[in-house]
């Protein structure tokens, strides 16, 4: 009887030692599986770069969601400003993380059919983008039909942007469709309303390339010229983002999907900007109206 009750102690340490070796086993395997699912979720840098374009809400658009991201998600934000066709080669290249001012499906398409399966689009910030050629209201002229018959008075020309933007090229479109006595002139998007300014305040007749959302609605009385060929479109203001962003970034991917912004929202963070002038600085006013906002603000931060 004892020899019996030596072996079934012998047997019941036997079985208590095997339970406790694949239980030891199993916490290994449970440790490592979620040292890797921490590793897989966690960001591949703490720095995000955001490419835009030197446009007035591009600015504004740009300097506000940076100012979101440091504060409230604690990631340093980078940004650089290009022309769009150096941005979105970039961020095709992954050298950009991300650009806030694509104007998709139609004034950028050019860059989209180029770069888009290398892309990912992360939806509109403002869902109705209007370019076209802008004039101010006191002028006597309608429709873009109807620039032939001031083409003196405009010394033949039309103050663009910069002749990377889907604007400029759809204006020289615009000059052969409606074979317009006018060329345009390439400049910049703050030349252009600097030259808007100057001729309004002598109440000089002048035409622009122009789009909405923008500040200068606000501050001048303007319209943008009828266009019956249907020359200018309607875009989405989009977030994209280099292809493979959300699966690095997923709390960043959710925030951009919820960026949104009213034209009012939008023209009064524009406005701040604007008026504040050349020597403030645009992240400053950014969350001085991050802080004006902070309900808006909080309603895009991912769950």
């Amino acid at each position: 009887m004892k020899t019996n009750k030596r072996y079934t102690i012998i047997a019941l340490m036997a079985a208590a030692a095997a339970l406790f070796a694949v239980g030891c086993k199993e916490q290994a395997a449970s440790s490592t599986s979620a040292s890797e699912s921490e590793a897989s979720s966690a960001p591949v840098s703490n720095t995000v770069k955001i490419a835009y374009p030197n446009w007035a809400e591009g600015i504004a658009m740009t300097h506000l969601i940076k100012g979101v991201i440091e504060d409230k998600l604690g990631y340093d934000v980078e940004l650089t400003q290009a022309d769009p066709g150096t941005i979105y080669t970039s961020l095709a290249n992954g050298g950009e993380d991300i650009m806030i001012d694509a104007w998709l499906p139609n004034t950028h398409k050019s860059y989209w059919d180029k770069y888009g399966e290398n892309l990912e689009d992360f939806g509109p910030v403002y869902g109705y983008g209007v370019t076209g050629l802008v004039v101010p209201a006191y002028m006597d002229v309608n429709s873009i039909e109807d620039l032939n018959g001031i083409a003196d008075e405009l010394d033949g020309k039309i103050v663009g942007i910069g002749t990377g933007a889907g604007i400029y090229a759809n204006t020289n479109k615009a000059i052969d469709t409606y074979d317009l006595k006018l060329e345009q002139i390439a400049s910049s998007g703050p030349a252009m309303t600097a030259a808007l300014q100057k001729a309004i305040e002598a109440k000089q007749p002048i035409v622009v390339t122009g789009w909405k959302p923008h500040w200068m609605f606000s501050r001048f009385d303007l319209k943008v010229l009828k266009d019956p060929q249907g020359v200018y479109p309607i875009d989405a203001v989009k977030v994209v983002g280099r292809e493979g962003f959300a699966k690095d970034y997923p709390d960043l991917a959710q925030l951009f999907i919820n960026y949104s912004l009213t034209e009012a929202q939008l023209l009064d963070l524009m406005d701040a900007i604007s008026e504040a002038g050349s020597s403030a600085n645009p992240d400053d006013v950014a969350r001085d109206w991050m802080a004006r906002n902070e309900p808006l603000v909080g309603s895009w931060l991912p769950n």
